[in-house]
Formats: C-alpha cells, sequence, structure tokens
C-alpha cells in the first residue's frame, strides 16, 4: 500500500514557497485562470504536493482574481481537501447506514483504540491518518474500508488487526 503523492510532502516536511508558486503557475497555463478552474487546482496541486498549504491560499486566490476567504472557503468545504501534510497511509472506515448496521461502529471503535487516534488524527510518526467516509459503495459487503486508494471489505476485528498491523511497520 504505497501512497501515490510526492514523498516530500509525507507529515513533517514543508513545501517550497517557490515550487508552489511555481506550480500554481504552469496550471494555470494548463487548465486556465477561470474561477470555474479552481476545484481542479486545488485538486492538482494537492496531488502534487500532498495537501494545500495555507500559505499558499493567497497566491491561489491571486490567480484566480478571487479573495483569499473565496479559495479558503472551497478548500475548508470540502472534506478531500487536506490542510497539513498526509500521513504515509490514510484509513478511511465507512460511516454509512449500511456499513453501520454491519457492525463498522465496533470497527471504528477498535481501530481507534488500537491506533491512538480519533477520527480526524494522524499518528505522532506520520505513518497513519484515521478517516470517516460517507460510503465507498460496496453496501452489500460491509462493513468497508478505504487503505490509501484501496477498497477492503468484510472487516471483521481480525481482518482489522492484519491490516493496522500492515500500516504501522
Amino acid at each position: 500500500m504505497s501512497a501515490t503523492r510526492n514523498d516530500r510532502s509525507i507529515a513533517g516536511d514543508t513545501i517550497d514557497a517557490n515550487d508552489y508558486v511555481a506550480a500554481i503557475a504552469r496550471l494555470v497555463e494548463e487548465i486556465g485562470g477561470e474561477q470555474s478552474a479552481l476545484l481542479p487546482m486545488l485538486h492538482a496541486l494537492q496531488e502534487e504536493f500532498g495537501y494545500i498549504d495555507d500559505r499558499m491560499v493567497p497566491a491561489i486566490a491571486s490567480a484566480f482574481n478571487l479573495s483569499r476567504a473565496d479559495v479558503h472557503g472551497v478548500v475548508t468545504f470540502y472534506h478531500d481537501f487536506r490542510r497539513q501534510p498526509p500521513a504515509r497511509h490514510r484509513l478511511r472506515l465507512c460511516r454509512a447506514e449500511s456499513c453501520q448496521a454491519r457492525g463498522a461502529a465496533a470497527i471504528e471503535r477498535i481501530a481507534s483504540e488500537r491506533l491512538g487516534l480519533r477520527m480526524g488524527e494522524t499518528s505522532a510518526d506520520g505513518r497513519v491518518t484515521l478517516d470517516a467516509v460517507y460510503c465507498l459503495g460496496l453496501c452489500a459487503t460491509g462493513p468497508n474500508a478505504m487503505i490509501d486508494d484501496v477498497p477492503v471489505s468484510r472487516i471483521d476485528p481480525a481482518t482489522l488487526d492484519h491490516l493496522l498491523g500492515e500500516l504501522t511497520r
């Protein structure tokens, strides 16, 4: 389970402002500077750097002739945008009704206890972030999770232990 993003963006690292500004300029050339291109820009920046650095919001806003508040509002509204460097691995547990009916709350409790994390937190060593997701579209096979970009179905405590062992070594 490897991360798909650039390794320099792992928790604890910082982004060079010049690299970020250059990426914004390059992406404006590629996808355009219209306000409707803000979401594709944010997705591309997150893909390249691992997160949307709050220090770069003014540069993003300027590129789109938007206010910093407009850009900040979009980044904070959508849960998939990260404002901090991501962990090496992201464990997202489904909280949708179907998974809840199949025991997801118990799986979430176990994962939280074993990792020592609450939902939305990242381990101090930067290895794992524990997050919620609200439906992976695998309702018939719950409880489900997404590890990095890989869906995992029919999670029980033994499966969870195995997965957590893989993530934390």
